[in-house]
Parts: structure tokens; sequence; C-alpha cells
């Protein structure tokens, strides 16, 4: 593109030799050379080129010195004009430049100004990415020089490389598979991390090594059920910014009061020093709410959120952190040196996006600081940023890297554990995770009360809400959360509507880890005003309004005192908050920044009051006992929110709602610890559900605007309490059943997959399931969603299908066959190839499938059975349970195939051990029992093994030999495992096989016996010790489907003792005496030891 031309005459007259001269004096020739290459103009002829060359290698060739009095400014001038004058393109030229930079500031050891190192800079790196590989030597030495005497100078150099390093890692260019490669890139970020950083000056070693860690399952946690769509929470308004007449502000005042977010905290005694400039506090209270368009300090002091994370607001920021005053160097370095840091670590939190989290976990004492020991220095982490960088930037980028690494850390710090003293020659792992966990906690609560900048105390209150998600509390001594929660509660009225919000989530952590946590317990029953003042000018002032202490008003409220369950626990001030920021009309001391509400809005801007919305919600789940004392009140809050314009606040009003209805029916569950007198009253939940059926929930449901929100509405209304809904109007009970048949046709896959759910759970209410027409009509709507396009749909379908069929089961249990004969068999039919084809489906809707399978086999009449028109399709259904224990799914969906082809078992009307299906059906229980991989897997084939009640059904002599040899073998394999977690159920399903062989053995007929003496001579000892131990005590781990008394146990042994001496044996076989000896012998061992162990407590109690 560029070359170079010869000014004036040069242009045409060819070269002349130009006479000899004497040698020049020192710096002579430096002079005339470079006056030739200033002369020069860009050309592209050959000409030119030639004549550069000449030039290029007479520089080179001169021997020069520091003494020769070249001045620094000739040289620099100089390299930049042989730059102009070489154009990329010309690859000899580059590298004949490249040489002479390299040559030139080598020799004369010159600093070159930061104006032309920036231009020579960028020049030698597009050298190197547009140049051939060859020429990179060259250009690299020249980079070499530019950069070893000028270091202090390269920031924006450093800020491209890390940019660099941060494209290759977003765009999965850089693949991190090497723990040296790694380790190495880590060492380099964590020194850019603390680049400049005042004070601090670190040693980093060149590669990090992670640290061994315990054996870790990187199977990510299941993720908590979300309360809310991603999609509904309302983004911001950017557009609307608060009107606020900008302050006058004299030359160099700005400049100064932008440094008031600059701060820097003493770890120790949490003591904020302001820098110079700082005059007031700007939080503390009484001081008027700030411009948010940065035209005031307020808007210099905030900074924009980093690497592109949401807010609720937008805020603008100062292209600089910091202050200027008088336009000096020193001001602008800092601020090269804040965007290093802050480029640093914009790449760690892009290379914790592309490695899986077990392996960033190795790295955790490398970045997260951990408590110190008596006499040693605090180790630098992401917290010594937090804490003493003096950038407000800065301080927020390392709070967001802190909580990507804490984000999904539950598993890996499980294993913290400090609730013992430690008193051991070593320091345990998890001793070392948990103290860790604790110097998280006042690292951050320290942070958090000397933080002055508004969007960094938000970036803190989140990292505080990730800590408290993940921390393993259960395990740690008690304290950590009763600090944070005392910390925070002033921050609920603070001026910043961020800062408030994020308050609100982090309160919403609390309330949601472990729950129901004592000690949060504890916290929600104190007083509303205890905490909720600090006297301390860093953290916000809050004056309690009286609405906090109101007691609850009206009617239903008076109805909710009279009829509630009386309870020891104490209101819940907590819940009174969130109420009163839902439904109050927010407050003039903490109006500003009021971002996400309507001009206008009489409320609380609306992130507040969904975050309110979805705290009331983590209560009612995790806090039922509290949440319940307020229930008629929360069924206002939510009438008032279903009825509101804004599907926002519509959807979480139907959450809060949802979780209110699964709360009452959790506490009416047969296994229910609540006492009967602590419940919620039937009638009240009646009134309760009423008042949502006669308000705004039907037109939700009719919504079609918003679909989503029709979605959580079905969810709501299927957490109906059975009991209430039978004593519901009539009207009341035909409009919710209208409702969800119409909305089943819903084109919407959310809708259409959530109604498929509340049918299903619609047709296990007693009330319901008895109705032929509900059960055939919901039997069509869960059909027809088994056909959808969506995984989602067909799913929910599947499960409504196991749902509906289990309600077949529960009426065939009833006195009155009505239900059975008036059922459709054409229906039955369908259903049956409907479920047939969803088992072929994903596991998801698989799982569920082969679950209606069993039990349609199991409901099957023998009119249908012997109806030609079923004989096809129940072999079919039979083969399609038989593939689907073989293949390698998911667990799962094997646990529901054995257990479906046990209730197949249970049909006494299908020709089971004499249908073609019944050595296939067999078999494959045989295989899973020996040979899976789950022990759960194991234990349910085991039950179906010992299921059938009739020895014809078992077939063959030689099937049921196969069978009484898979379960011995079964025996041999109960600990044949890699899986440690699977050890729990080795004892179960020891204990499922003993019932199973003794099952088989109370069946045996005399053809059998031979075969069994043959196996117990081989195998006896084994399994006498297991029988042994089945009648002493049972199951040691979860006895799934055992006789709890040992008595049942006894008899279970000596009713198979009689059957064997009941039967005729062929003449001359001995096998039936032999087995007999077995079993008295087995029985005799039990009662001898069964009655040396009274005797003994016999004497223990005289």
């Amino acid at each position: 593109m560029a070359a170079v031309q010869v000014a004036g005459s040069l242009l045409c007259r060819p070269t002349r030799e130009a006479p000899r001269e004497p040698p020049p004096e020192p710096g002579n020739g430096f002079r005339r050379l470079s006056a030739r290459l200033r002369a020069l103009r860009p050309d592209d002829s050959s000409f030119a080129r030639t004549e550069i060359h000449l030039l290029f290698d007479q520089l080179i060739s001169e021997n020069y010195s520091e003494s020769d009095g070249v001045a620094p400014e000739d040289v620099n001038d100089l390299l930049v004009q042989a730059c102009r004058l070489v154009p990329l393109s010309q690859n000899h030229l580059v590298s004949k430049v490249s040489q002479l930079i390299h040559h030139l500031l080598n020799r004369l050891q010159v600093i070159v100004d930061e104006q032309n190192l920036d231009f020579l800079l960028a020049y030698t790196i597009s050298a190197i990415q547009q140049c051939s590989s060859w020429t990179h030597m060259a250009i690299l030495q020249a980079l070499a020089a530019l950069v070893y005497c000028n270091g202090s100078k390269c920031q924006k150099l450093l800020q491209n490389a890390l940019k660099g390093i941060q494209s290759l890692l977003n765009s999965g260019k850089m693949k991190l598979t090497l723990t040296e490669e790694l380790g190495a890139l880590l060492a380099v970020l964590k020194k850019a991390m603390f680049h400049g950083l005042p004070g601090l000056n670190i040693e980093i070693p060149t590669v990090l090594y992670p640290t061994l860690l315990p054996q870790y399952d990187g199977r990510p946690p299941a993720k908590p059920q979300q309360s809310e769509s991603c999609a509904s929470r309302p983004t911001v308004n950017k557009k609307k910014k608060a009107k606020v007449k900008p302050k006058k502000v004299h030359q160099g005042e700005e400049e100064e009061e932008e440094s008031s977010g600059e701060i820097e905290a003493a770890p120790a005694t949490g003591r904020v020093h302001l820098r110079k400039g700082n005059t007031q506090c700007p939080s503390s209270p009484g001081v008027k709410s700030l411009p948010l368009d940065g035209s005031g300090a307020a808007g210099k002091d905030r900074v924009s959120l980093p690497f592109g994370s949401a807010s609720w607001k937008r805020v603008s920021s100062s292209e600089s952190d910091y202050s200027d005053a008088e336009g000096g160097m020193q001001s602008k370095m800092r601020s090269y040196q804040a965007k290093v840091r802050q480029g640093a670590l914009a790449c760690f939190l892009s290379t914790i996006k592309s490695i899986e989290k077990k392996i960033l976990y190795g790295y955790w004492s490398a970045f997260v600081p951990d408590t110190p020991e008596l006499g040693s220095p605090q180790s630098v982490s992401l917290m010594t940023l937090t804490l003493k960088d003096p950038s407000p930037k800065t301080r927020a980028c390392a709070l967001q890297v802190l909580s990507a690494i804490l984000e999904g850390s539950k598993q890996f710090l499980s294993v913290a554990e400090d609730t013992s003293d430690h008193r051991r020659a070593f320091t345990p792992f998890s001793v070392m995770i948990a103290s860790s966990v604790r110097e998280l906690h006042r690292s951050l609560l320290l942070a958090l009360v000397a933080e002055s900048s508004s969007q960094t105390l938000t970036q803190i209150i989140k990292c505080l809400a990730n800590l408290v998600s993940n921390a393993p509390y259960n395990r740690l001594k008690l304290s950590l959360l009763t600090k944070v929660w005392n910390q925070i509660k002033p921050y609920i009225r603070h001026k910043d509507v961020n800062v408030r919000v994020s308050s609100l989530t982090l309160l919403g952590a609390i309330v949601s880890t472990h729950a129901p946590f004592p000690e949060v317990q504890l916290l929600l029953q104190q007083p509303c005003s205890s905490g909720l003042s600090n006297s301390s000018s860093a953290t916000p002032h809050l004056s309690l309004p009286d609405w906090w202490k109101k007691a609850p008003s009206g009617s239903s409220l008076e109805e909710t005192t009279i009829n509630s369950p009386r309870s020891s626990s104490e209101p819940c001030w907590l819940v009174r908050l969130c109420i009163s920021l839902v439904v109050l009309p927010k407050e003039d001391s903490c109006s500003g920044s009021e971002a996400g509400s309507a001009t206008g809005s009489t409320y609380e801007p609306s992130p507040m009051r969904l975050e309110a919305l979805q705290v009331l919600a983590h209560l009612a789940r995790g806090y039922f006992s509290m949440a319940q004392v307020y229930l008629m009140e929360l069924g206002e809050v939510i009438c008032k929110c279903m009825g509101e314009a804004d599907p926002s606040i519509q959807l979480h009003g139907a959450k809060l709602l949802e979780e209110l209805g699964t709360g009452l029916i959790q506490q009416y569950k047969p296994d229910s610890t609540i006492a009967p007198d602590q419940r919620v009253p039937v009638l009240l939940v009646v009134t309760f559900w009423t008042m949502m059926l006669n308000g705004p929930l039907p037109r939700a449901l009719q919504n079609s605007e918003h679909p989503t929100l029709q979605a959580s509405a079905c969810d709501a209304l299927s957490s109906i309490l059975p009991e209430a809904f039978s004593v519901l109007p009539n009207d009341r009970q035909i409009l919710c059943i209208t409702l969800l048949l119409g909305l089943n046709d819903n084109k919407n896959r959310l809708v259409k997959a959530a109604t498929s759910r509340a049918l299903g759970v619609y047709v296990l209410f007693p009330c319901l399931r008895q109705d032929v027409i509900f059960v055939a009509d919901t039997a069509n709507a869960i059909l027809m969603s088994l056909q959808d396009k969506s995984l989602n749909v067909r799913a929910k379908a599947a499960w409504s299908l196991g749902n509906l069929t289990d309600t077949l089961i529960i009426n065939m249990e009833t006195p009155d066959p009505s239900f059975q004969e008036e059922f459709s068999g054409l229906l039955l039919l369908e259903m049956l190839r409907s479920a047939i084809e969803a088992s072929k489906d994903k596991d998801k809707v698989k799982s569920n499938a082969v679950r209606a399978l069993g039990n349609l086999l199991h409901f099957l009449q023998p009119s249908h059975i012997e109806n030609p028109r079923f004989t096809a399709i129940i072999e079919e259904a039979i083969q399609a349970l038989i593939s689907t224990i073989l293949v390698e799914a998911a667990m799962k969906v094997r646990w529901n195939a054995c257990y479906a082809l046990g209730n197949v078992f249970k049909n006494p009307a299908l020709p089971l051990g004499t249908a073609s299906w019944t050595s296939q059906a067999y078999n494959a229980l045989t295989s899973v029992v020996t040979s899976c991989k789950n022990f759960k897997v194991r234990i349910t084939s085991a039950t179906a093994l010992s299921i059938p009640g009739k020895r014809g059904q078992y077939g063959s002599t030689e099937q049921y030999t196969r069978i009484w040899n898979a379960l011995v073998t079964a025996f041999q394999k109960s600990e044949d495992t890699t899986d440690f977690l699977e050890f729990k159920y080795c004892a179960s399903l020891r204990t499922q096989i003993c019932q199973a062989l003794i099952h088989l053995l109370s069946l045996a007929r005399a053809s059998d016996l031979p075969c069994i003496k043959e196996a117990l001579e081989q195998d006896g000892n084994m399994v006498r010790s297991y029988i042994l131990q089945f009648l002493k005590s049972g199951a040691e781990g979860d006895d799934i489907g055992t006789p709890h008394s040992s008595q049942e146990r006894d008899q279970m042994v000596k009713a198979a003792l009689e059957h064997i001496g009941s039967v005729q044996a062929l003449a001359g076989d001995t096998a039936k005496r032999a087995i007999m000896g077995y079993l008295e012998d087995i029985l005799t061992v039990h009662l001898d030891s069964a009655g040396s162990q009274v005797a003994l407590l016999g004497l223990t109690q005289r």
C-alpha cells in the first residue's frame, strides 16, 4: 500500500556515486543518513525500494555508541519515518526496518516517547499479523527492543494482549487441555490482576499448579426449580432517567468529587480511608438523591457493570475512574494500570467459563482468601482487589469473577466442616475449605461496610447471595448467617434501587438455604426493629416507618387471626416487609434512583416488588408455618398482583399462589409431621381458594397474550388441596375442570405442558377419580398431548398418563366394580397403543410410559384379555417392557420398567407361565438382578421376581431353576460395584433377594427340589448367613418391601418349611429331607440366638 517517493529532482535523475569524503565525526553519519531518509516520500517504484534498502543497510552498518551525541528524539523520528516508508506488503523491507529498530535501540539505549512508542508497537504487531513467517524473528526482536526499555509505557499493549487472550477464550480457539497450559495462563492473569495496585508488589510463579482434591463428581448439581421465567423478569426502561437539575461546579471541582468512589479499606479494622478530595460520604443519611446521568459527582462515582452484566438501570461512568485535576501523567498511568487489571479479570472470567468446575476448584486457594495463620500475612486474592483497589470498576470486576467461581460450587463446598474443634497434627481438607468460607464471609461483610460506590455495593451483595446459596451452613459453626442477616437489613432502605433489590435477593438466598434452618428460623422471629439501624456512616441508616409495625387489618385478616392454627412462632417481620413493598405506596426517603418503574407510579419500582414476591415465595416454600399466619392477607396480595396490568407482577403472584398451595398440600400428606391442630383448617383453605377463583385467576388462565402467565396459573391451579377441592362449590369445581380441559388444546407448548400436568394432578383427586366421564375426558386430552412435537409436552403428558393409570388401579381395589365395567375398552386399547409408542421416545417420556404400561396391563379384565383385538397389543406391550429393561437406558427408566413388569405379574388373568413371553420376561429380570450397575434397579427386579403367587406362573422347572440360580448369583455379586454410593443399598438388595428365595421355596414343586438341593450344596453357607441376617434384623438400609416385624420374617421361613414338608416327593428323592433340614437348621440357629439375647436382656433389667 505505501511506498517511497524521492523528493524533488531525485525522482527523475539517476543516482550518482558520491565522492569520497573524509571520515565523519561521531554522530555526523547518523545525521546525514537520517536527513536523506527524512527527505524520502512514499513511492511504489522499484527504484525507490532500492534506495530505501541501501539507506537501511548503511544505517544498520554504522557502529553507534551512547557517546556519539545522537539525540533520542532524532532516533524516534527516524524510526517512525522508516516505518511510514515501508508498507507491510514488502516483507524484505519490513525485515530490514525491524533490524534497524532492534539495532538502534539496543546500541543507543534510547527511551521512546509514548506517542511514538504507540505507533511503533502498532506497526510491529500488525507486521506479525500480516507478514510472512520468515520475517517474524526480526519483527519479534524489534518488538522486544521496544518493550524492554519502555515497559512502563506499554500499558495499552498489555491491555490489547489481554483482550486478545479473552477473544481466543470466548471463541473457543484456546483449548486449555494441559495442566501446564492452564497453570501458566492463570499465573499470568494473577500477576496482571494486581498490576500497578498501590502498595502491593508480589511474586507469582510462572505456573500455578492445582491442589489435589478429594473425589469430585463432575456432574452438575440439580438446578433448583426456577421460581420465575427468565423472560418474565422485566428489564428496566433504559431511556428514562431521573430528571434532576445538574449541579453547577467550578473547574476542577468535578474531578475532585469524582474521586469519592476511590476507597481503600483496611481489612483488619474495617476503617474506610477516603482519598484526597472526598468531602462527604455519599451514603450518609440526609444526602439528597444524586443525578443518574453522570452530570454530577454521583454519576462519575458510579461504574458501568463490567463484562456486560445486566443492571436494573443504566448508569454512565467517566472514561477514567480517577481524578486528573492537574492533567498530569500520574493519573493517566493509574487509569491505564486499572484497565490492565480489569482486562486480566475479564480474561479470568472467560477462563472460568471455558473450563470445568472440578478443574477450576483445584486453583481455589490461589484466588479465594483463607484465614491467615497467627503471625502470617494475608495471602493476595480476589478479595484483596475488592478491599484495596482504588478503582470502583476494578472492585466490581473482581466481585463478578468471585461470583462466577462461587456459582455452582455447592458440591465442592459441601465437604467443608468446622462444627467440632480441630485438634490434629494436620489440617484436613474439610477444615481448610470451611476456613476459606468463613474468611469469605468476613471479607465480603467488611467490603460491604467500606464500599461507597452503589454499583460496586450491588456486586458485593450479589456475591454474598452466591456464597449463601452454596455454603454448607449445616456443617459450619453457627452465626455466619446471623452476621450476614444483621448487616444486610439496613440496605433494604438504601437510596439506590439496585442495592435494595440485591439486598432482597440476599435475604431470599438466606431463607432458601437448607430450609427450614433453625438459625434462620430464629432470625425470622426477631422483632422487626432488630438490627435495622446502623450508626456507621458507611452504611445507610434505616428508620422504620410505622407501617412495618401495623397489625394486619381488614375482615379477612381478622378471620385469619381467628381461624388460623395457633403456633408458637412469632409473626414474621420479613413477610410483613415484603407485603408492604408489594402493595403499599413507596416512601420519599428511598425514591432516588427509581429505575424500572413507570413515571408517576405510586408503588416501589417493579424490580423491588418482584424480588419481594420472590422472597415471599421462598418463605412459603421453606417456612410455611410462618407464612400460614398471613394466609388470607397473602391471598389479597396475590389477587392484587394478578389484577395488575404488568404481566411480570401477575406471574410472580401466580408463583406465590403455587407455593402457598403446595405448602398446604404438604401439611395434609399422610407422612406429614405437622400436628392436626397446627394445620390450616380445611374450611379456611376453601375460603382462600374461593377468593382465588372468584378473583383474577380465571382471567389469567384465559390471557392468551401472555402464555407464560397462563402456564404459571395452570401450575397454581394444580396446587389446590384435594380435601379443599371436594368442598368447593360445584360451579367452582366445574370452572377448574372446564378451564383445564379447554386449555389442553392451546397451541403454546408452555401452556399445553402445564395443562397436561394439572390434569394429571386432578385425576388423582378422590372426588374425581371415580368419575368415569372425567377420567375418560382427561385420558383423551392426555393422549392428544402425547402426540405433540414438543418433548416437554410429551414428558408432562406421559407423567399424567402414569397418574391416570394409577387411578385405574386404585379404582380396581374398591368394592364397587362399576368403574371397570363402564370404562371404555376402546379407550383402554388406545391408551395401550399410545403408551407403547411413548416407550420408544426419549427417556423423559419413556420412564412414565412404561409405568403406564404396567398399570394398564394390571388393570386389564378377563373380558379384555379374551378379546382377540387385545391379544397382539398385550404381547407388544410386554415386549416393550422387556426391551426397556434390557436396553442401556437411564436408570430411572429401567427401574420403572422392572416395577411395571412386577405390576403385570399381579394380574391373575394374564397367561403368565404359559405364554410365550414368560421366559423372556423372567430372563430380563434375572439379567438385571445379577448385573445392573444400579442397586435400586436390582432391588426392584428382585421384588418383581417374588410377586407371582402361584407355582405355575413361574413356568417350567428349568425356568424356575434359572430364577433360583440367578438370585443366588445376585447374592454373590451384592457387593460388586465401583460406585461407593451404591454400597448403602447392599443390605436392602440382600434382604429382597432373601424374600424372593423364601417365596420360591414356599411355592416349590417336587420336580424343583433336586435343583434347589444342588444349589444349596454349592452355596448353602453363603445363603444361610444372609437368611440369618435377614431374620435377625431385616435390612440394614432401606428395607424396601420387607416385613417390618421379626415375627413376620420368622413366619415366612416357617411357611416355606411347612410347604416343603407337604410336597409329595418322588420315590428315592433325598432333596426334600435335605432342604427341610437346611431350613430347620437356620431356624434353630436363629431361635437360639434370639433366646440368648432375650436372656441377656432379662439379666440386664434385673
